[in-house]
């Protein structure tokens, strides 16, 4: 019998399809990916993917973020109710009345947002380069941070800048608590800690390193360490485990686990490239808005963002 893999590529194929994969996803969905990457990663090869159809494996926001980036592609969505809480917890209406409250603010806006959200503020950013974008405003300029106040604030230390915060936060990363990464630290005696800068500042402050999931990866990569606890969420260990085979990695937490992205798994992408279902579009009144946020981010992008990690992600026509 022809497996689901097998099915999900000759399909992929057929609609000449590139299958995109965050770092949090399952396994299984990693695996069968044409790319798999941060949510900067990911944008890059949206805005760069010949095809007639990207199967974003994620979270909304991430798909509408592919949308404004390649709009003649059809995006689509395995799971349709993978939100992102973090991302709920700002509304247009909110960031209208913050900025009228600090007029005059640079509004500097988290990927993990709405394309509403997005076409508000002046420029993305994502927990790559969140730091690089904070230190290119001008000194004299106040910065707005939303709506992640634990990446805003962290970004805000590492440039040495004031930065006013919405007070929204990532659940998976909040229950990643001090004790459990104390608790790690005796049970894996000499491992390093690496940290997301989503966490809350008394974890960040137990980091032997913080970083973007891409960032992680590299430090891990690169270190002369042999073991590591993570503390991010779960999917990450997947990747690291695969590209450091003779290394060990420990989950800092026993919640890192984030239920929107879990919910794509293989049969859905399979059942996605069969009926083409789940497809995601940004209104025309928010679309140019949010892509020049957007825009302005990739224009600050590191330049490894700009290298595949995966099987490409060009589809020419067989």
């Amino acid at each position: 019998m022809e497996s689901i893999v097998d099915r999900i590529r000759k399909l992929r194929d057929r609609r000449r399809a590139v299958i995109l994969a965050h770092n949090y996803t399952l396994h299984e969905v990693q695996d069968l990916a044409d790319f798999v990457g941060d949510s900067l990663e990911l944008a890059f090869r949206a805005a760069e993917a010949r095809a007639d159809v990207i199967v974003l494996c994620g979270v909304y926001f991430m798909a509408e973020t592919a949308k404004l980036l390649n709009p003649g592609a059809s995006v689509l969505m395995p799971d349709l109710r993978a939100g992102c809480p973090m991302a709920d917890m700002l509304t247009v209406e909110d960031l209208r009345q913050a900025k009228a409250a600090h007029p005059g603010c640079a509004v500097v806006c988290y990927v993990n947002s709405s394309a509403a959200v997005k076409a508000e503020s002046d420029i993305c950013c994502t927990s790559s380069n969140a730091a690089a974008i904070i230190a290119g405003i001008p000194a004299t300029q106040p910065i707005l941070f939303v709506p992640d106040r634990n990446l805003g604030e962290w970004a805000g230390e590492v440039v040495g800048r004031d930065v006013k915060c919405w007070d929204g936060y990532c659940p998976t990363h909040e229950r990643i608590l001090p004790q459990y990464v104390q608790q790690a630290r005796e049970q894996h005696p000499g491992a390093l800690v690496v940290v997301h800068p989503e966490c809350t500042s008394p974890v960040r402050a137990m980091a032997n390193h913080v970083a973007s999931t891409s960032g992680i990866l590299s430090f891990c990569r690169t270190s002369s360490c042999s073991a590591f606890i993570v503390a991010t969420e779960r999917g990450l260990l997947h990747r690291l485990r695969a590209e450091n085979p003779t290394k060990e990695f420990f989950e800092a937490s026993p919640h890192m686990i984030c239920p929107n992205m879990k919910l794509t798994t293989a049969e859905k992408i399979l059942w996605c490239l069969e009926d083409l279902p789940g497809e995601v579009t940004v209104a025309d009144d928010v679309a140019p808005g949010a892509r020049r946020a957007i825009d302005r981010m990739l224009a600050v992008a590191p330049p490894r963002c700009r290298k595949a990690r995966g099987r490409g992600v060009d589809h020419e026509p067989h």
